[in-house]
């Protein structure tokens, strides 16, 4: 009897901490700039940072932000909402770490939506995907970063799509990277973001593995950006960038299409006054237009597209 005993308070115990373990994780939290981590993230004992809070979300809940702060850098490996749309305030990021980094399953989906990322002039990226079902990014502002602002790759097995809109990057290596390694695919789609003072603007690389990247890059504004405003390049994966109604304005080379494995399509831009060439294809990169778009003033000449004229249907 006494062993029974024993066992059933053991089994008792075990189940009363997995219940106290349920309860710990809200469907919603709260982060402040006056909050601490050792709080319930509540909405009236806020927590102090993302990664703090996170810990004590559900998974596919939301973490809030009550007020203005510095939240820290996170590790998202779960589906999970985090929304600041009306407080200023976000991780900073320095010293080579990331703001945000998207590291979660393939069912995951993850959404990042109004606050700021900084990288001080030496953080890496402002957010990484790594895996996911799906990551939206909406309203986010991300400046300083030695490498990518968002930087998008997904390793071998992982078929992620990624949104972006109503975003500003600036004063980074490649404002938006996107790769995948393997045979990882990534389906992105960027709108009416503004893209600029970068290196690259817009950066689609099937160079690593056999990947297939279907992106499309519309209703932007893409200028300073002084190596290129849009390149796309595939050599071993397969790259399809279709760039659309866009201003590329004022950067090195305004569309570039580079390797045998890519191919772009553009249409109905407005491609003026880069530095260098308003299109340029290299290394059998294909490039194709509708024949509606409006390139001109480029100091490097405007350049062709490769081939035919595609036809509207």
């Amino acid at each position: 009897m006494r062993r029974v005993t024993t066992a059933c308070a053991v089994v008792g115990a075990a189940l009363a901490l997995s219940a106290m373990s349920a309860q710990a994780q809200a469907t919603r939290t709260w982060v402040s700039g006056v909050g601490s981590d050792a709080n319930p993230c509540s909405r009236t004992a806020p927590c102090l940072t993302f990664a703090g809070a996170i810990s004590k979300t559900a998974a596919g809940g939301t973490i809030n932000c009550l007020d203005p702060g510095g939240f820290g850098a996170v590790t998202i490996n779960k589906s999970i909402t985090i929304e600041c749309l009306h407080n200023d305030g976000g991780p900073l990021a320095t010293g080579g770490s990331s703001g945000v980094i998207v590291n979660a399953g393939v069912n995951d989906v993850v959404r990042l939506i109004g606050f700021a990322i900084t990288g001080a002039g030496t953080g890496a990226h402002g957010i990484r995907v790594l895996a996911a079902r799906a990551v939206h990014i909406h309203n986010v502002k991300i400046d300083s970063f030695t490498l990518n602002g968002i930087d998008i790759s997904t390793p071998t097995g992982f078929a992620v799509e990624v949104y972006v809109d109503n975003t500003v990057i600036e004063r980074t290596t490649n404002g938006i990277n996107i790769q995948a390694a393997g045979t990882g695919t990534v389906h992105a789609t960027i709108t009416n973001n503004r893209i600029q003072n970068n290196s690259t603007g817009v950066r689609v690389t099937a160079n690593i593995g056999t990947g297939t990247l279907r992106v499309a890059v519309r209703d932007n504004v893409v200028t300073g950006n002084t190596s290129n405003g849009v390149l796309s390049t595939a050599t071993t994966g397969l790259a399809i960038t279709f760039v659309e109604r866009n201003l590329i304005f004022g950067n090195g080379i305004g569309v570039h299409s580079d390797g045998a494995m890519t191919f772009m399509a553009i249409s109905n831009n407005t491609i003026t006054l880069q530095t260098g060439r308003g299109l340029w294809s290299t290394s059998g990169g294909s490039l194709v237009t509708y024949s509606d778009n409006r390139i001109n003033f480029n100091s490097g000449g405007d350049g062709a597209a490769t081939g035919a004229n595609l036809t509207p249907k």
